[in-house]
């Protein structure tokens, strides 16, 4: 997938790591209007790279309201890549978050905007990250939600908590921004937080898996599951969801996807084996 990587803002044309490898994925948005709102919300922050999943206005990128609410950040708006699925939006990607307004039985772990952005720092230094917005009205599928590595709730007024999608852009840009531009140390909190996929002192970690990589992982490893008749493919209940959300804690490495589909290859030509051998 292909972004320019350029920045107009003097404050991170040094920064390596951050700003340059970090995309911001809207999913499904109904609104021209916040479109170019985000896109502006982006340039004030000093980010560019905007990827739009299935706008429901095509070439959204070109519509007068759009441009009206970009405000100036035109470029950005204009080079924003359209995709039809988030797969496609998370290609090359080896860590996403996704913004969520209410809490998840399932999933991966969820934190703050200010820890999110604390643990992406230490994941843009690996490559490329995404955070990922849902639709205006219904926000994001729990299957898109599974798809991504953590979650990011805004700790709004409870008795009013809706956000407009470009102010959602808005709030994790700037903690992206705050974080990406600090020369502090991380809290211990935060530090925590960033121990997620991070590797142990002393134990330097391999290259981060991508989430193509890691997708095609889950859909082998269902497929060993259901031949050991350990996952019941017509109620399995929230057994892939479940492993999702250990997995996403761990933070994957290139190697031990290879391990796991590696595993799955020889459950499948096991029972492969077995079937042949009993029929």
């Amino acid at each position: 997938m292909d972004h320019p990587h350029n920045s107009s803002d003097p404050d991170v044309a040094d920064v390596r790591g951050g700003f340059t490898s970090t995309r911001f994925v809207l999913v499904e948005p109904s609104h021209p209007g916040n479109v170019g709102a985000a896109a502006r919300a982006l340039k004030t922050m000093g980010f560019s790279r905007l990827v739009l999943v299935s706008p429901r206005v095509p070439h959204v990128q070109s519509d007068p309201e759009a441009i009206a609410m970009a405000a100036g950040a035109d470029d950005v708006l204009a080079s924003a890549h359209v995709v039809p699925t988030l797969a496609d939006a998370l290609i090359g990607v080896h860590w996403s978050i996704a913004l969520t307004a209410r809490l998840r039985e399932y999933g991966p772990p969820q934190w703050t905007p200010r820890a999110a952005a604390s643990v992406a720092h230490e994941q843009a230094v690996h490559g490329e990250i995404a955070l990922v917005f849902g639709n205006e009205r219904t926000g994001l599928s729990n299957e898109d939600v599974e798809r991504c590595s953590a979650l990011a709730h805004i700790p709004a007024n409870p008795a009013y908590s809706s956000l407009n999608l470009a102010q959602a852009v808005q709030v994790l840009a700037y903690e992206l921004r705050t974080r990406y531009l600090s020369a502090d140390d991380l809290t211990p909190v935060a530090s925590a937080a960033a121990s997620a996929g991070a590797a142990g002192p002393g134990e330097p970690a391999g290259p981060r898996a991508a989430s193509d990589d890691i997708e095609s992982m889950f859909t082998h490893l269902e497929s060993a599951l259901v031949a050991l008749e350990f996952l019941d493919p017509a109620n399995p209940k929230k057994l892939m969801s479940r492993l999702r959300r250990l997995f996403a804690r761990s933070g994957l490495e290139r190697e031990e996807v290879n391990i796991v589909r590696g595993i799955a290859k020889h459950i499948l030509l096991k029972a492969k084996h077995t079937d042949g051998g009993t029929s």
